[in-house]
């Protein structure tokens, strides 16, 4: 049961985030957004989910990982209300921050509880692809549930949706999860450490949201720059002299981590950025209703969960890295030959072994590179090594799009012609490539790492076989 209620977690984040694209049109018109700030209706949440996971997942495990997820959970439910009730577009946007803080809070807090709640090796290797699986319902059920909801009852529906499944999911975690004891007052939460981290990273994202729609040269693209680097600099500082750090150096120490880590950034920047320009192709260029585009994203999702659950038994057959590594080139034959049946008059049909390809391969490195991050690390630490597993994702996230969207020629939600349809070609074939190179990079950087600790999930597959048959 407990495990239900952690896909559910991941169930809403998911959701959440992905619910609201097919609103869009209906949001903007509703509220008078201008086509340049509509962005901010999914950017707020983005922003502010990459900015505050460090300091969720250091709450995780300073403050504790049931009261985290259950104040998360509150949270989605409380600011789902008030967007759905929302009449004005300031107001939208601040619930969408306010969702996105939420979401920096539950998605390490989730994280951490099953790599405690299950014994590193198959227990939670299973857990953390049933997990996946529920990432992956949500994408199917975003797409798809919000171009029902939004026909049927209008845009407010995307967000009162979350409310109930929000409230459950605070009442079952209160309920089920293990109490997390009184706070330790001896051991001392990193204010100034957070407050620069949170800083340096939220303005990163915010540049890297901001700058392709605005340019790169603007005074908002320079000021911004300036004040991450500097927020960055002064939190590396404070780090070196806090006795007790944000981010222990001790977390360094973890090549696994940090290996993970990159792939973390690498399959945001790639295979999370495909829905975006399949997106556009559905409704710019072919262009499908609402509806349509949702149950055109039915089976991509259901592959996803597929791949979740093939990774998590490759891990035991193959090990960790060659997993990745196959993961990654199932990803880049799939793009590529995505990228091939994208055609003015090509049918849905054709796209289907591109995504089916890209979809496996999605499903097994996103579960595989979740167990890598926590797989030799300390109870203590599972929260922070969320943290900085789930950061790398959102900032991976947010160079990797508008890396594609610049190589596309700066296609967006208005482009038109034969010049958009160009565009998310050569964006698509661009991620074939990255993820090629992943898959040539990836071996070179687990050769060398320990044979025991953390080196276990990537260091090869007789290392990880190894770790895999603890009993739980």
């Amino acid at each position: 049961m407990s495990l239900f209620v952690l896909a559910l977690g991941q169930l809403v984040i998911s959701l959440d985030y992905n619910i609201v694209y097919v609103a869009l049109p209906d949001i903007g018109a509703g509220l008078g957004f201008s086509d340049h700030d509509l962005q901010w209706v999914v950017s707020a949440y983005v922003v502010t989910s990459g900015g505050f996971l460090l300091l969720g997942g250091r709450a995780a495990d300073l403050l504790g990982r049931r009261r985290m997820f259950v104040l998360a959970a509150l949270l989605y439910a409380g600011s789902s209300l008030v967007g759905g009730l929302s009449e004005s577009s300031g107001v939208l946007v601040a619930v969408r921050a306010v969702q996105g803080l939420g979401g920096a809070l539950l998605f390490p807090a989730t994280l951490s509880l099953i790599n405690t709640l299950y014994e590193e090796g198959p227990a939670r290797n299973r857990a953390l692809a049933v997990w996946g699986a529920a990432g992956a319902g949500g994408l199917c059920f975003g797409s798809l549930l919000g171009g029902v909801v939004v026909e049927a009852f209008g845009w407010p529906s995307v967000f009162f949706v979350n409310v109930p499944i929000a409230g459950v999911l605070a009442v079952a975690g209160w309920l089920l999860f293990p109490a997390d004891g009184p706070w330790d007052r001896t051991r001392r939460f990193d204010v100034a450490g957070a407050l620069a981290a949170t800083g340096g990273i939220t303005i990163l994202v915010f540049l890297l949201v901001q700058a392709p729609a605005e340019g790169w040269t603007t005074p908002t693209a320079f000021i911004s720059a300036g004040l991450s680097a500097g927020l960055l600099t002064l939190f590396a500082v404070v780090e070196r002299r806090s006795p007790e750090p944000l981010v222990p150096a001790r977390m360094f120490a973890h090549r696994g981590l940090l290996v993970a880590m990159g792939v973390t950034a690498l399959f945001s920047a790639t295979f999370s950025s495909v829905p975006y320009f399949l997106t556009l192709y559905f409704q710019t260029v072919h262009g499908y209703s609402a509806v349509a585009t949702g149950l055109a994203f039915l089976v991509p999702a259901v592959v996803v969960a597929v791949g979740t659950q093939a990774g998590e038994r490759a891990v035991s057959v193959f090990g960790m890295r060659r997993m990745l590594v196959g993961g990654m080139v199932l990803g880049a034959a799939g793009a590529a030959a995505l990228g091939l049946a994208l055609t003015s008059d090509g049918s849905y049909p054709k796209l289907l072994p591109g995504i089916v390809l890209l979809g496996l391969g999605q499903g097994a490195v996103w579960t595989g590179m979740w167990i890598a991050a926590s797989a030799g690390v300390a109870a203590d630490d599972q929260g922070i090594a969320s943290g900085l597993a789930s950061t790398t994702l959102q900032v991976g996230g947010a160079v990797g799009l508008a890396a594609l969207v610049a190589v596309a020629g700066g296609v967006g939600q208005s482009a038109s012609g034969p010049g958009l349809l160009e565009g998310i070609r050569t964006a698509v074939f661009a991620t074939a490539a990255a993820l090629a190179l992943g898959a040539l990079v990836l071996p070179a950087l687990g050769r060398g790492a320990p044979t025991a600790g953390p080196g276990e999930a990537i260091g090869g597959a007789d290392a990880t076989r190894t770790a895999g048959s603890t009993s739980p």
